[in-house]
Formats: structure tokens, sequence, C-alpha cells
């Protein structure tokens, strides 16, 4: 395709970007920074490197959308392949250069085990190929029939076969504005020179994003989540061990959330499963379906953030992903669980952990005593004023009283006995 070479007196701006893995969220968001960096340093040229085998239909569909909105001209090198979305994306950009040996085509929608998806997402692939193809002055019906095998165009292909373009073929269909080595070819061909070249690399931000998206990283990051929420649980009122959690939990969830990966709803359905767990632990009795579920809704929060699904349809997600996501989960939370037993008890042994959690006690042995009753109400009986689990109020001679079981649960109105009264509240037990 011919491309209007613009006359300028300062030196023209090239800026270079690379699409060298699966079309997913990632790539989206990648796409979307890079065009947002090539308008901030008011580049002239846009150059995309290509060599995929494409993705996720719906993102490279807001990839093209985001290129087709870009104002200056957006050209494709495709160092390789251009398979699947990757031939969407290069359809869609105002020039398309190809080195020997390079493919464009076979843009077909797979499911995750490579059949073929459904005919409504054929369809729309179809459509949308089309149309861009229309856009950008190539044939649409050769870029349909990229995808749809039933398409017979004579002396270019037969039916039962989706079209794949070698560079030689590409150029001849006009598909592909020459064979060229690398970029600087490409600008010599456009005749343009003495340029300023700018390859786009994610700023520090982006990098770190994309540091914390990595499985052994998001592992970790799981085993301090479970760890910190467990040791909080068991030594109540320390008070890092939460915080590290917490700081685990944000290190986890935003870099997914911006990416895109991470969904609102699984989000919450994250901080439901630890509501329900807190339900279980400290206010219902015993361990049933609160604690099942808040256990299935946090695991099952923590590896569908790492998925592409949309709702629950994992049709374009790859079941290595489903099998990392699961195993990466999975491992964090058995991991932290023994991390916990094996450095936890021996941590509470510490004389940092004695200084932080205050756990040094005064016996009464050593000549400490405390009580805020006016008499000793110890061996006195009386009646539970409201449930025990273990704390609760109890009714003793008409005065109520706060009072705690050594682990007991001791229902409304059942009859106890005081076994000790030091401190603020009175320790109790069912009176035979």
């Amino acid at each position: 395709m011919a491309t209007k070479v613009i006359s300028q007196d300062k030196k023209p701006k090239v800026m270079v970007m690379e699409i060298k893995s699966e079309i997913d969220p990632r790539t989206n968001h990648y796409v979307e920074l890079a065009l947002d960096h090539a308008k901030a340093i008011e580049a002239d040229y846009v150059i995309i490197e290509m060599d995929t085998y494409g993705g996720i239909v719906t993102d490279a569909k807001d990839i093209v959308e985001n290129i087709l909105d870009f104002e200056k001209p957006i050209w494709v090198f495709i160092n390789k392949d251009a398979a699947s979305a990757g031939a969407l994306i290069s359809i869609a950009c105002d020039s398309i250069y190809m080195t020997a040996g390079a493919n464009i085509g076979a843009a077909t929608v797979v499911t995750q085990d490579g059949a073929a998806a459904p005919d409504k997402y054929q369809s729309y692939m179809r459509s949308t190929m089309r149309s861009i193809a229309e856009e950008k002055g190539r044939d649409p019906k050769i870029a349909e029939a990229m995808v749809d095998q039933t398409i017979e165009i004579d002396s270019i292909t037969k039916a039962g076969q989706v079209i794949t373009f070698s560079t030689s073929e590409a150029i001849k269909y006009g598909f592909c504005e020459a064979k060229v080595s690398n970029i600087e070819e490409i600008l010599e061909r456009n005749k343009i020179e003495d340029y300023e070249l700018v390859k786009y690399e994610l700023s520090t931000t982006n990098a770190i994003i994309e540091f914390f998206l990595n499985p052994f990283i998001s592992g970790i990051l799981i085993m301090v989540i479970v760890g910190g929420i467990w040791f909080e649980l068991q030594t109540p009122g320390v008070g890092f061990p939460i915080a590290a959690s917490l700081l685990a939990l944000i290190l986890y969830f935003v870099p997914y959330y911006l990416t895109g990966l991470a969904e609102n709803w699984e989000i919450i359905a994250f901080f439901l499963g630890l509501v329900l767990i807190g339900l279980e632990v400290f206010v219902i009795p015993g361990f049933g379906v609160a604690g099942i579920l808040g256990i299935t809704l946090t695991l099952g929060s923590l590896i569908l953030v790492m998925l592409n699904n949309d709702a629950f349809d994992f049709t374009f997600v790859e079941f290595d992903s489903i099998l990392i996501a699961v195993v990466v989960a999975s491992v964090g939370v058995v991991g932290g669980l023994i991390i916990l037993f094996m450095v936890g008890v021996k941590m509470t042994d510490t004389k940092f952990f004695a200084r932080v959690a205050l756990t040094d006690t005064m016996n009464r042995s050593e000549g400490y005593t405390s009580s805020f009753n006016d008499k000793t109400l110890v061996g006195k009986s009386g009646v539970a004023h409201t449930v025990l689990r273990p704390s609760g109020k109890v009714l003793i001679d008409g005065d109520v009283y706060d009072a705690y079981t050594r682990g007991d649960y001791i229902d409304k109105d059942q009859k106890i006995i005081v076994t000790s009264d030091e401190g603020t509240s009175l320790k109790v037990k069912l009176d035979a």
C-alpha cells in the first residue's frame, strides 16, 4: 500500500514496539501504553515488529480499535508469523512488510484444545476481518477466507482450507507491500532519512507490574497472604503478620486488575470468602458450610484472577494456563501453611516476638494478682446470661458479669460455676 511521505523540517520520529507473545489482556495493555507513549513523544510513524501465533479475539479487536484510532501511520513488520489474531492486527495496519519465510493468515478461531470454536465466534471473526480489510483497501473476500475454510477463491484456495500466505503470496494478493530484512529497510523504502528511532520500553512501574504477574512470584505472594492471615488468627494482636498479608494481597491483585485479568467480582469473591471463614472461626461453632464455602471462594478467586475467563467461560483459555493457575494457588496455600508450622513455632520462642507480641505473663507464683471484684466469686454458681463461645456474659446473684470458658461452648441459661475471677472477666465452666 502506498504511503504518503510527510515533509517536515525536524527529524522524523519513528517508534518501534513489539508483539511477540500470545495476544491476551497483557498484550492489549502493552499496546495501549505503547500508543499512548507514541502520542506523548509525537512520533510520526509507528512500526510493530510482530511474531505471534495469535490469541484472544476480543483483546485483538481492542488492539485493532486502538490502531485504527491512531492518527499517524502504523506499519507492521512480520518477522516470522502473524497467525490468527496476529493476522487481524496486521491487516488493520496501514502497511504490511514481511521477512523471507514469514506467514500471515490462518485466522480460524479455535478453542483451548485446538478445535474450531462455535460458529458465532467464526462469524464474528469473519465480519471483523472483512470490514478491516475493506477499510484498508485489501480484498475482503481473501480476508474472510483466512477464517472460513468453506470459502473457495479461484487460483488462491480450495474449499476445506483456510488461507495462509507466504511472503511472496501476500505481496501478490495485496496483503504485503514488500519483502524486507529489517526495520531500517522499511524506512529506506519509504524514503525516510535522518530519522530518530525510538524503541518503546515499559516504564519502571509497568515493568514492576509485569514482574508480579510471574506465576512464581504469584505463588510466593499467596504463601504470604495465607501464612499472614493464619498466623494472625493464632496470635491475635501481633500486627505484623496481617500487615504482611495485606501488602502481599495488594501486590497480588493490583497487577492482574490493571492488566484486565482480575474482574471486580473475582476480587469481591475473595473477600467474601474471608468473611465466611471469619464467621466460621469466631461466630459459628464447629466447621460446616460457611467454612467450606469460604475456602472455596478464597482459593477459587486466587485461581480465576490468573485466567482470562469470561464469567466462567473458559473456551479460549489454554489448558496449560488453567493447570499453572491451579498449581500455583494450591502450592501457595499449602506452602504457606507448611512454612507457618515449621517457622512459626520457632518464631514465637524468639525474644523479638516476645517484645512485639507482649507475650510475658504476670503469674500468681511471681506475686502478681488481679481482680476487679470486691469479693471473690470463685466457686459461685450462676447461669449463662448469653451464649458463651467461648466468651459472653453470665448472671450470678442477680448481677451480670463478663465471662469466658477454656474453649467450651455453653448455651444461654445453662448452669455455670466460676473457676477464676482474676482480671476483668470471670473464668467459668459448666456446673455439673
